[in-house]
């Protein structure tokens, strides 16, 4: 038995309970294959501090480089007092946030984001340029490595952080562009008129959430755009042709991907003013069927459910000291009302999509009772899905990992159930090759086993709040029936929860195409470019095995490839993507055109 003494007791400084507990500061380390993944958030909590400054009338302009995976933050505000710069940026619970009277309506209010970054990062170095002085520090996981003493500048006011995150921490990461480039137009969405420099592009908006939406919209909205602002608020809302609800939410401009009091609020606003301007009393589902729309507010000491700020708490006021909910549900009844009022043709085109949703709705109410009773008699055997301890949407500290992979055969299945993590991995085995969903409406959703039995697995049929997993994970074999099959799934969740692509939970799974060793050494490689390198490396003939597919990996060999080092290809939907138009090409009847891409793109491997 372990003595509990005096000695078991510890006390940790800053910086190393940071790097103890890095979770309970950026969710969770990561490699920056994922929209949620810590380098991302350790981007956020600096550039945030500038946000900041733009706000409060400092600086309308932000320039932010990565390079080699360092980054570079530079504002133009007025930067930070210069006998404080090692106090803000080396102990905690320090800052001028806790002043109202300098900053309000603040995202970042409990002096933690830019230690957090510092502590956690091989290379911190904090510059701040205030009344023709400079002042710089440089860290390393939070130690202080060099102190520079005040030097005369001509360069204007303002702050510059660079920082490069610590490999024993974060691995091999990598900052992708895809993820970097939505978060920084979502800042100068929710900031007009400022202008933010990403490598050399600019990002700029003029109109707000309007713009917002139009950039996110895969096909144009049933109706234009409602636009919608106030003060500490700002809400832009249209129908599309989707399946599912589609919301960007937003306290004072971070990205509330979870949602919380404002977007509840703001749904039920929805609901009740529309039911009040017809005068009937439709369904909540019908009204808020295929809504896109975008919601804004601006709080003073905002209260969040966790450091990275993703839900915002149930007791929050506006500045007026009115809740948030009562705010939000008065702003729309008085505001979305009158433009009804003022549009009736907008108003006649969201009372068909009403009415059509509902029409849809009966017709699949009877189908729907017998697809849960079928699926609950399933789950009983537990054929299709092994199941894992926990989950997204449960309120354990591992939640952000809880993982399905939706594998094919048998053989594929076996091998991740056997090597998987069972505490947060969980399997899903399709039976044969999914239906082809291009054409069809969603009651093939309830009509068919495997995508009834899929779905009721992810627990994604009002949506996807309640979403089981935070990570789904598409596992097929890397030959031609294996991209079908990922082309079919891929199919089902842009026809049906696209949601679940737009808010980054849909990946594909990377798994080794050659196996190279010798006596020594083995060497797993992904590509044939890999598989040249490791030979070479190697030398002297090593043995090289080409794996078909995922069934010939036995399961010792797959622990490595879904455990720490998983390699993961994030399924994104961009602006540029048409969905309608590109379902149609790839899934629709065979056209020439489509013919004829097959052909030109076909490869052939040996």
């Amino acid at each position: 038995m372990t003595k509990y003494s005096e000695d078991s007791i510890k006390t940790l400084d800053w910086k190393e309970h940071i790097r103890k507990r890095p979770g309970m500061y950026i969710g969770k380390l990561g490699d920056g294959s994922a929209a949620d993944d810590g380098i991302y958030i350790l981007l956020k909590e600096v550039f945030d501090n500038s946000i900041d400054e733009y706000m409060m009338g400092f600086g309308r302009e932000i320039t932010i480089k990565i390079q080699n995976n360092e980054v570079s933050v530079r504002d133009y505000g007025r930067g930070i007092p210069l006998g404080k710069v090692v106090d803000v940026s080396s102990k905690m619970n320090t800052g001028a946030k806790y002043d109202s009277k300098v900053f309000k309506k603040s995202v970042g209010l409990n002096g933690v984001g830019i230690k957090a970054v510092n502590a956690l990062s091989q290379k911190f170095v904090i510059s701040s340029y205030r009344e023709g002085q400079v002042k710089s520090v440089e860290f390393s996981g939070g130690v202080i490595r060099d102190d520079h003493s005040l030097q005369p500048t001509d360069k204007p006011n303002g702050t510059n952080i660079s920082f490069y995150p610590d490999t024993e921490l974060f691995g091999n990461f990598q900052y992708l562009n895809e993820y970097i480039e939505p978060l920084l137009k979502n800042y100068v969405y929710l900031n007009t008129g400022l202008t933010i420099n990403f490598n050399g592009k600019k990002f700029f908006s003029k109109h707000g959430l309007r713009d917002l939406l139009n950039e996110n919209m895969s096909s144009e909205g049933l109706y234009p755009i409602i636009h919608l602002k106030d003060d500490d608020i700002e809400v832009a809302i249209t129908h599309g042709n989707q399946y599912g609800e589609e919301y960007y939410s937003f306290v004072n401009g971070q990205f509330t991907s979870q949602g919380g009091t404002h977007l509840l609020a703001f749904r039920e606003a929805i609901v009740r003013t529309i039911r009040d301007f017809y005068k009937k009393d439709y369904d909540y589902s019908d009204i808020r069927a295929s809504v896109i729309a975008a919601i804004s507010v601006k709080v003073e000491e905002p209260v969040f459910e966790s450091q990275t700020k993703t839900k915002l708490g149930s007791k929050n006021m506006t500045p007026n000291g009115v809740s948030v909910r009562n705010f939000i549900i008065d702003f729309i009844k008085r505001k979305l009302d009158n433009f009804l009022h003022k549009n009736p043709k907008v108003a006649g085109v969201l009372q068909k999509k009403i009415l059509a949703s509902e029409k849809e709705r009966k017709q699949i109410t009877g189908i729907k009772k017998l697809a849960r009773e079928r699926a609950k008699k399933v789950s009983l055997h537990n054929r299709k899905l092994r199941d894992c301890k926990v989950h997204y949407n449960s309120k354990h500290q591992r939640k952000d990992e809880s993982t399905i992979f939706i594998t094919e055969g048998d053989s594929a299945s076996g091998s991740i159930t056997k090597s998987r993590e069972v505490a947060t991995q969980a399997v899903f085995s399709l039976k044969g090759k999914p239906l082809n969903t291009f054409s069809l409406t969603k009651k093939v959703v309830y009509e068919n086993e495997e995508f009834n039995l899929l779905q009721a697995a992810l627990n994604i049929e009002d949506g996807i709040d309640n979403l089981r997993y935070n990570n789904v994970i598409i596992a097929t074999d890397a030959d031609v029936d294996g991209m079908h099959i990922r082309l079919l799934l891929i199919t089902f969740f842009l026809k049906f929860f696209p949601e679940v692509i737009k808010n980054n939970h849909l990946f594909i799974l990377q798994t080794p195409l050659f196996r190279v060793r010798n006596k020594k050494d083995t060497i797993y490689c992904y590509s044939e470019e890999e598989r040249d390198t490791a030979t070479k490396r190697l030398g002297r003939n090593p043995e090289i095995t080409r794996f078909k597919g995922l069934g010939e990996i036995s399961p010792n060999e797959f622990k490595g490839f879904i455990g720490k080092n998983i390699r993961l290809e994030p399924v994104i939907l961009r602006r540029e993507d048409a969905v309608a138009d590109m379902l149609s090409f790839y899934m629709g009847k065979n056209t020439p055109d489509r013919q004829e891409f097959i052909i030109n793109n076909l490869r052939v491997e040996v």
